[in-house]
């Protein structure tokens, strides 16, 4: 049993401590000290059927109260022995007997929902009175329990600590949920008993009498009765004191208060007495009628992820991840890439990708959507593309799809995209978006990333962002006419979006707006114009860089702050050409050409017209790829450009320059001139070297035909002159030209001539043998060989013909070579017709010719 304590004028030492104070209306009775024996035990026996003792235990103290404590069981005991057992302990003295005021802190009363931690308890003669906010006026009314009839000249009470005397309270009251928690019992002139159980927020009265009289209690709320028990004698009598309490009401439990079915707003009293406001969630607004219906908003701009629930999430790699995704939509899916930009160390959100039932719907920088590989061409008005509605204005592009009952909705302009989703209440989020418990690994989407990715980079801090004046501009988002929003939208993780990325980050390429320009349109989003923001800000509502195209390894960005816009290469792609001071990749050599590619962006970032470039053949200039704004330069066999060949031992060296266009018409100039040379080197094939030597350094032949008896010489040489003669020393490269005699000796040249009728070469000593190979045919070269040459056929006693030094495929190397001559006489024309056509004129043979042979050998 805890301490009971009731205030009085007296010094006591005593179980409780009394406080006495007499309402104003009634004069104030004598005071009478209560004093209880230390370490006194009082027994009381069973009766009315009691089978178990009950004793109280009280200690005196000096310095404080000492609460009596309860040492049996009374849950089974009629309720006045409760006031029994109190007097048992001290005889009348520990009786009140004055009005006054009781301290229950230990034990508080919820009456009707509201908290009360002392009883004032009144008694005259014709009533009772236990008030919790005053002692009883008719006049005045209060929060009481009010018994008309029969008054009383003392009372006690003491307070049990936990559930142990409910006395059926529970049972015989259904209203009441929750747990009993203590129990205030006071008694008076051990006739008449009340009470009050604390049940939490509820709380409950037990009225009892031992009078034979009826008994009726008036439970009152400001002086209002709001219900009336009675009881006999032996009977207990329930009352629910539990309730609500708005606006100086009282409502029962289980009361809906107030309700806006527009608003969904209701106020309730719920089944535990407690105050409940029921509106829509957090996430969600009111459609009419009491329903509400899912409405949230995730913004992703520059690294940052603010989520439906306004909660940040950062991105410091450059992967994708999943952004949104819910499973009453199992095929859709919205990822985000992000991407370097001026940094290596900081990341921006670069597209979105709606995946559609198998079908990727990419939204990208300067305006541009894409569904799989193709390009869509957009306006204002929708177009259905998979169930999407595209649609595209001067602010950025939004994606639509609508369900019978969800909505969801993306829209981007290159620098932020906004996701908003309304559907039923309780729609799941997932992803990014969501506010994922996951992890940001978890949520990365590595096959549609780069392998290298999540790799991190470290730069110096750039020392000319001034970072307070950074966050001053990020702030405003916390002034009108941002202010009139942030009931509705936190700007707190926005501005810390704000403030970590532009003190890091230079203020350039519409980033001092764009931090701005998202929380005003996630606030439009619900409704909220914020009248002019731009004027005040200095800033626009159209989408940044639009309708401009860069490649994927360009971003678009500020010439000068606040001036024209063009295409920048990121970061990470132009460091590695920085390290090498290079403007392009390397020189590609082929076999018949060469090409030289410059990165469009570096070239601009050098301020250099690529459209001034040209080869060293001005009329040769760069081509420009479309997609990648690569410039590229080449030359090949049959354009050489003006390219310089020359040679150095082995190697043959292929020379052009990149160089500025000269105007005849400029004195001066105030751009640098471009000079790129580049080259392509290759190596002469090795050439295998065959040389052949003559095994005779000639060959003589006696020969008697007819009337005549002569020699018939075969000599080769080195020289047109036929001065350097082949002998067996000398070496003969292949394809290297040889001249070959024939000349007589014996024969008159004023009646004969010598005719080469044919010459041809066998790889053995056989002339039928084969392989065969004709240099003379008919007295005529052979056509299909350009390297034979016939001369003075026909015109003397001798004749020569010349050749390139050849060797026969797949033999030993020998070359045999075999002539037949014949003579003819003068007086008839022995000259052989030799035309360029395949029909040749025979001359006619007189009686005196004769035919000779012979032959000649070569070897290696």
């Amino acid at each position: 049993m805890e301490k009971a304590a009731v205030s009085s004028t007296d010094n006591l030492s005593t179980c409780s401590k009394i406080t006495r104070e007499p309402p104003e209306q009634q004069p104030s009775s004598s005071s009478s000290s209560i004093n209880l024996q230390k370490n006194r035990e009082v027994t009381l026996h069973p009766q009315h059927s009691l089978e178990k003792s009950v004793k109280y235990q009280c200690e005196e103290s000096r310095l404080q109260t000492v609460p009596c404590r309860l040492t049996g069981s009374l849950q089974d005991a009629p309720p006045l022995l409760f006031l029994s057992a109190l007097t048992a302990l001290a005889g009348a003295q520990r009786f009140i007997t004055e009005s006054s005021v009781v301290n229950i802190s230990s034990c508080p009363i919820t009456y009707y929902g509201q908290q009360y931690e002392q009883l004032y308890v009144n008694m005259t003669s014709g009533y009772l009175t236990i008030c919790f906010n005053g002692f009883f006026s008719p006049e005045t009314g209060g929060d009481c329990l009010v018994q008309r009839s029969r008054g009383a000249q003392r009372f006690e009470f003491f307070i049990n600590p936990g559930n142990s005397l409910d006395y059926g309270a529970r049972e015989n009251l259904p209203t009441i949920q929750n747990s009993l928690q203590c129990t205030v019992a006071i008694g008076f002139d051990s006739i008449i008993g009340f009470l009050l159980n604390n049940y939490g927020t509820q709380a409950a009265l037990v009225f009892f009498t031992y009078s034979s009289d009826t008994l009726v209690c008036d439970v009152q709320v400001g002086g209002t009765t709001v219900k009336r028990v009675n009881t006999t004698s032996y009977t207990q009598a329930f009352a629910d004191l539990s309730g609500c309490r708005d606006s100086g009401e009282m409502y029962p439990p289980g009361t809906v208060i107030s309700s806006d079915p527009e608003t969904c707003l209701s106020l309730t009293c719920n089944e535990t007495a407690v105050l409940h406001t029921s509106s829509c969630g957090p996430l969600e607004r009111c459609q009419g009628n009491n329903i509400c219906v899912l409405d949230a908003t995730c913004t992703v701009t520059g690294p940052t992820i603010v989520d439906v629930r306004g909660q940040m999430n950062s991105i410091q790699d450059r992967c994708a991840y999943s952004l949104f995704s819910t499973p009453s939509l199992p095929d859709f899916q919205i990822l985000g890439y992000f991407k370097d930009q001026r940094r290596t160390d900081v990341s921006f959100v670069d597209s979105v990708t709606l995946r559609v039932d198998g079908h990727d719907i990419h939204l990208e920088q300067g305006g541009r959507v894409q569904l799989d590989d193709s390009t869509l061409t957009l306006s204002s008005s929708p177009q259905p593309v998979h169930g999407v509605q595209l649609s595209k204005d001067q602010t950025g592009v939004t994606a639509k799809l609508s369900l019978s009952n969800l909505t969801i909705s993306v829209f981007f302009d290159g620098d932020t995209a906004q996701i908003r989703l309304e559907g039923p209440a309780g729609s799941s989020v997932e992803g990014l978006c969501g506010n994922s418990s996951r992890s940001l690994s978890d949520l990365r989407l590595s096959e549609y990333s780069s392998t290298s990715c999540e790799m991190q980079y470290r730069e110096p801090a750039d020392s000319t962002i001034n970072c307070t004046s950074v966050t001053e501009r990020c702030n405003l988002l916390k002034e009108a006419p941002f202010s009139s929003c942030n009931s509705d939208i936190d700007p707190e993780p926005y501005i810390t979006a704000c403030t970590n990325t532009l003190c890091k980050y230079p203020a350039v390429d519409g980033l001092d707006c764009q931090f701005l320009k998202a929380y005003a349109r996630a606030c439009s989003l619900h409704n909220h114009t914020l009248d002019g923001w731009t004027s005040k800000t200095g800033c626009s509502s159209e989408a940044f860089c639009q309708d401009r195209t860069c490649s994927d390894h360009e971003f678009c960005g500020e010439k000068t702050v606040g001036g024209d816009t063009r295409c920048f290469c990121r970061a990470i792609f132009a460091s590695k050409y920085q390290a090498n001071n290079s403007l392009g990749d390397p020189t590609v050599c082929k076999e018949n050409s060469a090409s030289l590619t410059l990165v469009g962006c570096l070239l601009e970032d050098k301020d250099i017209d690529y459209s001034a470039l040209h080869l060293n053949d001005p009329t040769c200039r760069g081509q420009v790829d479309e997609l990648t704004h690569m410039v590229t330069f080449s030359f090949n066999s049959s354009n050489s450009c003006g390219t310089e060949v020359t040679t150095n031992n082995s190697q043959v060296i292929y020379k052009n320059t990149i160089m500025t266009q000269n105007s005849s018409s400029d004195i001066i100039t105030r751009h640098d001139q471009i000079y790129i040379d580049f080259s392509c080197i290759q190596t002469q094939p090795d050439i295998k070297t065959e040389t052949f030597r003559i095994r005779d350094s000639s060959v003589i032949q006696h020969i008697t035909s007819g009337v005549w008896d002569y020699t018939l010489t075969m000599q080769s040489f080195t020289s047109a002159g036929r001065t350097q003669a082949v002998d067996f020393s000398t070496e003969v490269q292949l394809d290297q030209k040889i001249w070959v005699e024939l000349k007589t000796d014996g024969l008159d040249g004023d009646v004969v001539i010598v005719v080469t009728d044919s010459c041809w070469a066998t790889g053995q000593a056989s002339p039928d043998s084969t392989p065969r190979y004709d240099l003379i045919i008919n007295g005529c070269a052979n056509p299909a060989d350009q390297t034979v040459q016939v001369e003075d056929n026909g015109l003397g006693t001798s004749n020569y013909f010349s050749f390139n030094m050849f060797q026969f495929t797949g033999s030993s190397g020998d070359v045999y070579l075999h002539c037949k001559l014949h003579l003819c006489p003068k007086q008839n024309n022995c000259v052989p017709t030799c035309p360029a056509a395949a029909h040749r004129r025979r001359y006619a043979r007189s009686r005196y010719e004769g035919e000779a042979f012979i032959s000649m050998a070569w070897t290696h």
